[in-house]
């Protein structure tokens, strides 16, 4: 019986997850999304174009592959049906190639109103939401209050819409939502029925014959390992779990089912919105990474915040999700740095530590770097690793012997042809 193979963020998302994905997408018959929900952006580019994924998993551009949204995703049908729409106006037959999970959550309109009302709430100590209601949706649906894509087949749709919309006005109390309601829940209505084309499924039996079958399957995580609901750091989160267990969970498949899994991570690091992060350069060189590496949020559109390679985090994220593969993504933004440094340990209270703490959030971590010599050459152009300068090729060495996993994929630049394959 075939595995699926799982293919993730290391880090605080924005990885790259989308590109390898596209890369990868010829060797699997079913790329399918196993959480999150519209706060992803996977950006693609080639043909000279860019595009950007919210909800729709990233092997949309392969003429052969089925796409699946899993139950452990959340749906806007707004947010998605101008996705598709984008989509179909370049020729690409979505209806065909989408299927969607009937226990996948709905986004109402009152959830992003409720994300609003909590981010304004929490003045400074704000998470750095996206404001796109996924963690309010996700508490409806451990709270056993949700509403589900499979609802809209039934005749008691509109009453289960209702009872929730009431709840949570009740929670609003006095505040002003009635005119985002009335702005959004027209447009609402009008998306689900646009979405009552796509074929709803048990994504969970789905995925399973399809591996007796002998299908290919790849498993798509959304946002990054260090901003897991369990394993990330908490508070500042997301509200799913964006690890390798978040398959097994969002899609139905059992943990003897999992095959290879990919980790993605960037040559240096980045975070958007809230929370801790050891190696952030708030300096000149931080804000260099952020010019050259475009390093701007592709839901938001927020400065992402950059700094060095941090290895206790990601050796942390490679314990956590059983990485057995890594994609180390936009090498080429560090070509004009004379120096590279990494962080390899983090220093608190005087004392060294290889590993990623408890409640880092409260402590005073200070990053310990190893400096590297850079490459000082433009690799964008490379298309095999021998003709590398050896700078280059000595980053990757340290990295794989520090981490212990090897590197199979090297990113060069954004396009999908500037991908290096290693064996």
């Amino acid at each position: 019986m075939k595995k699926v193979d799982v293919l993730l963020g290391l880090q605080w998302g924005d990885e790259g997850k989308g590109k390898i994905v596209d890369v990868v997408t010829p060797k699997y018959d079913i790329i399918a999304r196993f959480q999150g929900g519209p706060n992803a952006g996977h950006t693609l580019i080639f043909d000279g174009k860019k595009f950007v994924l919210h909800t729709i998993p990233s092997g949309i551009f392969r003429d052969e592959t089925i796409n699946i949204i899993g139950n452990g995703v959340v749906i806007d049908p707004i947010i998605i049906r101008a996705e598709i729409e984008k989509l179909e106006a370049l020729g690409i037959d979505v209806v065909s190639k989408l299927l969607i999970s009937k226990k996948a959550h709905l986004i109402l309109p009152t959830h992003k109103i409720l994300d609003k009302y909590s981010e304004e709430q929490k003045g400074i100590k704000k998470i750095g939401s996206t404001l796109k209601g996924i963690g309010p949706t996700y508490m409806d649906k451990t709270g056993r209050n949700g509403l589900r894509m499979g609802d809209s087949l039934a005749d008691t749709f509109k009453e289960k819409y209702d009872n929730l919309v009431t709840k949570h006005q009740a929670i609003l109390g006095d505040y002003d939502y009635q005119v985002m309601l009335a702005e959004f829940e027209p447009q609402w209505f009008e998306a689900m029925e646009y979405l009552s084309k796509f074929t709803l499924i048990d994504s969970e039996h789905y995925i399973n014959e399809a591996l007796l079958s002998g299908k290919t399957i790849l498993a798509e995580g959304a946002q990054g390992t260090m901003l897991d609901i369990d394993f990330g750091t908490y508070p500042f989160v997301t509200s799913s779990n964006t690890v390798t267990a978040g398959t097994c969970t969002g899609l139905g498949v059992a943990p003897n089912r999992i095959g290879e899994v990919i980790g993605i991570f960037k040559a240096y690091c980045t975070r958007v919105g809230s929370g801790p992060f050891p190696s952030e350069l708030d300096n000149e060189v931080g804000e260099n990474i952020r010019t050259l590496g475009h390093e701007y949020g592709a839901t938001t559109g927020r400065n992402r915040r950059c700094g060095w390679i941090d290895l206790p985090a990601l050796k942390y994220a490679i314990m956590i999700n059983g990485a057995t593969q890594l994609s180390m993504m936009k090498a080429d933004v560090l070509d004009t740095f004379e120096e590279i440094e990494v962080c390899t340990h983090y220093e608190i209270n005087g004392e060294k530590f290889d590993y990623f703490p408890y409640d880092i959030n409260s402590l005073d971590v200070i990053p310990v770097y190893k400096k590297m010599k850079g490459w000082n050459t433009d690799l964008t152009t490379l298309t095999k690793l021998e003709d590398a300068p050896k700078e280059f090729l000595d980053y990757i060495v340290y990295l794989e012997q520090e981490l212990q996993t090897p590197i199979t994929i090297v990113s060069v630049g954004p396009d999908r042809a500037q991908t290096i394959i290693r064996n």
